[in-house]
């Protein structure tokens, strides 16, 4: 661990850039698609469009909403090496059509804690757009930091903020990743790790926060002379780092540049120039129409913290109703039908008196076969789907919150049918994103997308009880 206080106070001064700089800088910048490879990257950002499909048509009508950037949920860290692939290439190719000729810029958002297709996704939409003509990528911006939820970049080394603690990216749980694990936690050699040794550390450039900070034009000749697809990490501790940062990049692309942006959540609102939305309160959260029932939420993340969480949350509100989806019996192909049935009734019930807690055995089933673990995880992402799908035509909920990356992805593609929806804003400050939707059997009910990794011990509970008010009843 390394003291953050120690570090920062050896740096320069951020500077002092509002979000009205930056967005009058980009009004005549390309319009952003984000490629989100799970839906907690619109947990920054707030009224932009967000799709769950990607016809021609879809994007279509998330470039005519006049936003600055647009979001397509992939969900790719669900998916093998090939699907992923294939869905990227699907996504830029439907974008470009739709767009008509409009300038577009692609960010493939990913996670702030490194997992995911990388360089895949960023090589395949690279290689899309040179067979459709567009010109050649030039760099790729390499920005994971997320300092909302404590990661931040400092020096090309990525790390977890704990307090005063910094902790290398490498020395946490998520590096431990099934699927997606790593160990370096500097940017570089990850980018050398990452990429099976085809990209070189020394290849990839890096724009530390005192150069960041203090030589707009030291940033400038970085960016100008980067060419065929080189990495570009970036330091990042605020918000003001990601608007220096974002006006550079309007500039250089301005001069001709093309760049591709692998980032973390924040990126795009400090890239288009938006202002960090308020957390919501009940006063201004949507609500479905005549509901009287609770909301059901959804736990499916098995990350310490999101056990932590739902543990807070049963100790906050011990009258909702538990409903538990036993993973042994959802993988037991004799088992999965009668036990779904029996859980999906359960839910309903508890639903006309109370908001109600799904969740999924806390006990991670793990393999050393990532292939076998990313199955297990879509045998048990499908079960959670079913059963929020039963539920809703059955007894529409108030609001649904999922928690976990992968589990808020199907619940709102698949479980709730969302295929548009208007990201409304956060839940808490710079984490948890509510979306309206816009269309399909889930029109106008609030849906809370919580990533598994963010927020402290007592996030989830706050976000219900914003959501559910205890009465003065329940109180008594």
């Amino acid at each position: 661990m390394v003291s953050a206080s120690a570090l920062i106070a050896a740096l320069p001064a951020p500077l002092p850039l509002s979000a009205a700089t930056v967005q009058a800088a980009a009004a005549t910048s390309a319009t952003v698609v984000v490629l989100d490879d799970d839906p907690t990257g619109t947990q920054s950002v707030s009224g932009l469009p967000v799709l769950t499909r990607w016809e021609v048509a879809d994007l279509r009508w998330a470039l005519d909403q006049g936003a600055a950037a647009v979001y397509v949920l992939t969900n790719t860290r669900s998916l093998d090496a090939a699907e992923a692939a294939a869905r990227n290439r699907e996504v830029v190719l439907a974008a470009l059509e739709a767009a008509g000729g409009r300038p577009l810029a692609f960010a493939s958002r990913s996670d702030s804690t490194l997992r995911g297709h990388y360089p895949l996704e960023t090589d395949v939409i690279a290689r899309t757009l040179a067979e459709q003509g567009q010109p050649p990528v030039d760099g790729v911006i390499i920005v994971p930091a997320f300092p909302d939820a404590g990661r931040v970049t400092l020096h090309g080394v990525h790390y977890l903020r704990q307090g005063d603690e910094l902790v290398p990216a490498a020395d946490t749980e998520f590096a431990a990743d099934a699927t997606f694990g790593y160990r370096s936690s500097a940017l570089p050699e990850w980018v050398e790790e990452k990429s099976g040794g085809r990209i070189p550390r020394d290849s990839v450039a890096v724009i530390d926060l005192p150069t960041l900070r203090t030589d707009a034009d030291a940033v400038l000749a970085i960016l100008d002379a980067a060419h065929d697809a080189q990495p570009i990490v970036v330091d990042c501790l605020e918000e003001s780092d990601l608007r220096a940062l974002a006006l550079a990049l309007i500039e250089s692309e301005r001069r001709g540049r093309r760049f591709l942006y692998r980032v973390g959540p924040p990126f795009v609102r400090a890239r288009i120039g938006l202002e960090p939305h308020a957390p919501l309160d009940a006063g201004s959260i949507p609500q479905a129409e005549g509901s009287t029932r609770g909301g059901l939420i959804v736990v499916g993340s098995h990350v310490s913290l999101t056990t932590r969480q739902l543990e807070e949350l049963q100790r906050d509100r011990p009258e909702l109703a538990v409903v538990e989806i036993d993973v042994d019996a959802v993988l037991d192909p004799a088992r999965r039908a009668e036990h779904l049935s029996e859980r999906t009734a359960a839910a309903v019930a508890a639903l006309a008196d109370d908001s109600v807690i799904v969740h999924t055995t806390r006990l991670l089933r793990r393999t050393d076969d990532a292939d076998e673990s990313l199955r297990i995880s879509r045998a048990v992402s499908g079960a959670v789907v079913e059963l929020v799908r039963a539920v809703l035509a059955a007894a529409p909920p108030r609001f649904v919150i999922a928690k976990g990356g992968i589990t808020s992805s199907d619940v709102a593609a698949h479980g709730l049918e969302i295929r548009h929806a208007i990201v409304r804003g956060p839940m808490l400050p710079g984490i948890v994103s509510l979306w309206e939707p816009v269309d399909g059997p889930a029109q106008g009910i609030p849906y809370i997308v919580f990533a598994g990794n963010v927020g402290d011990d007592r996030s989830l509970a706050d976000v219900v009880r914003t959501l559910s008010p205890v009465t003065e009843g329940a109180l008594a």
